[in-house]
């Protein structure tokens, strides 16, 4: 540009250098004008220079636009038509777009919003029914709970005077699961999400679930409790015939099956709680009759009696299946599937056999009783010493007779020779010192 115009003193090379510095320029010059050991330094020359150097610039750039006036003029319109015909046709994209979007705000989002409303009313619909049928099957379970109760006779009832059905208890049970296992079910999707929070259903917890099922447990505990199938003793509760026998079992085992389903560990503390009765009551008579030899027959003849009434227990125990609905006990299934009602028990006591736990047991709290009889002295002990050989035979008879089923005299009593033995040491070991 500058060759065209003719040879410039200016260097513009310098001044277009990418590493180009003001203030070594500035400094050049004043260098260029001035001596080092001038004093003052002169700065209206260098300034001169600069502003002839800017002047100099300027007419030229004033002369390049002056020549070139009507090509920058005409190349600006050009842009400006270019620039106004692009706006025009954004402008008019930019109209079909907003019409496009208002259309489609019309016909789809406002009918979005819309079904999305429909959508959250049918979705509370939907879980009010859901919780309706729930809180239906909840009180038509109640409802055929407390037929069932009624059935069951003195248990839930109004004053009815039907006569008791202890199967009744099994499926009351069962239905009392079913209901539990709705309220329990809980969790976010389940069926009984929201049922703590109706209050027909905290009405039905409190009016009949826990009220059926504490009549339940108690009713099958007192059955348990009086149970007795021996009929070496009087009993109020023992039955006289094969009809009376085998209502007793059934009516045991509904007890058994009703408190297995409502709680395991309820069933072996009930069993365990029969069997320490037993134990007490025996340990206690025969500590009496060893004090009065003369009731000692009659004494061991009721402990005979408790011990197969024990049998029979076991017997009946080990013949009932756990209820596939009943809940697992892990503290006394070892592994896989209970075979019986009467694992978990034996387990509990860790015991092989009910009559072996009951003789060893009742011997184990017996021993020390006779030495403190023997140690007192008296008529008592030096009765006991007396008859010592009748005393022996009576125990082992004892025991041997309690070891077998009720009504069933021909069991072999190899088996309980150890126990009889363990019995007998008992009560003769202290007479031996």
């Amino acid at each position: 540009m500058a060759e065209s115009e003719g040879p410039s003193y200016i260097d513009y090379e310098a001044f277009l250098h990418p590493h180009f510095s003001p203030t070594a320029f500035a400094n050049s010059l004043v260098i260029a004008t001035n001596n080092p050991s001038d004093t003052p330094i002169d700065l209206s020359t260098p300034l001169s220079r600069v502003l002839f150097d800017i002047q100099e610039i300027d007419t030229h750039i004033h002369t390049l636009t002056t020549k070139s006036a009507i090509p920058l003029l005409t190349h600006t319109k050009t842009q400006a038509d270019a620039g106004q015909k692009i706006v025009s046709e954004v402008e008019a994209q930019v109209a079909s777009l907003t019409d496009g979007y208002q259309r489609l705000e019309k016909e789809v989002i406002q009918r979005y919003e819309e079904a999305d409303q429909v959508r959250i009313a049918v979705e509370r619909l939907w879980e009010t029914v859901r919780i309706g049928r729930a809180v239906a099957r909840c009180l038509t379970l109640g409802r055929q709970l407390e037929t069932q109760m009624a059935e069951v006779g003195g248990v839930g009832g109004t004053g009815s005077t039907k006569k008791e059905d202890h199967r009744a208890m099994v499926r009351a049970s069962n239905t009392l699961l079913a209901i539990r296992d709705i309220l329990s079910a809980s969790r976010p999707n389940e069926e009984g999400e929201h049922l703590s929070k109706i209050n027909l259903i905290t009405y039905l917890q409190n009016s009949v679930l826990t009220p059926s099922e504490t009549s339940l447990r108690n009713r099958a505990q007192q059955i348990i409790r009086e149970f007795s199938m021996s009929s070496l003793a009087s009993s109020s509760t023992a039955p006289t015939t094969y009809a009376q026998s085998e209502e007793t079992k059934s009516r045991t085992t509904s007890a058994l099956l009703t408190l297995q389903l409502l709680n395991p560990r309820l069933l072996i503390v009930a069993l365990q709680t029969y069997l320490r009765a037993s134990l007490t009551s025996s340990l206690t008579s025969m500590g009496r009759a060893l004090n009065n030899l003369p009731t000692l027959d009659r004494t061991l003849l009721e402990i005979s009696a408790r011990c197969q009434n024990i049998v029979a227990l076991e017997s009946l125990l080990g013949a009932t299946k756990p209820p596939q609905t009943a809940p697992q006990d892990s503290k006394v299934q070892v592994e896989g599937q209970l075979k019986s009602l009467l694992e978990p028990l034996l387990a509990a006591l860790d015991t092989s056999s009910l009559p072996s736990f009951f003789w060893r047991s009742l011997a184990e709290g017996l021993g020390p009783r006779v030495a403190d009889l023997i140690a007192r002295g008296g008529m008592a002990a030096r009765a006991l010493r007396g008859q010592k050989e009748r005393v022996k035979d009576s125990v082992k008879d004892c025991v041997l007779k309690g070891s077998q089923s009720p009504g069933d005299s021909t069991r072999g009593a190899g088996a309980w020779e150890r126990e009889a033995a363990v019995m007998v040491g008992s009560v003769i070991g202290a007479l031996g010192r």
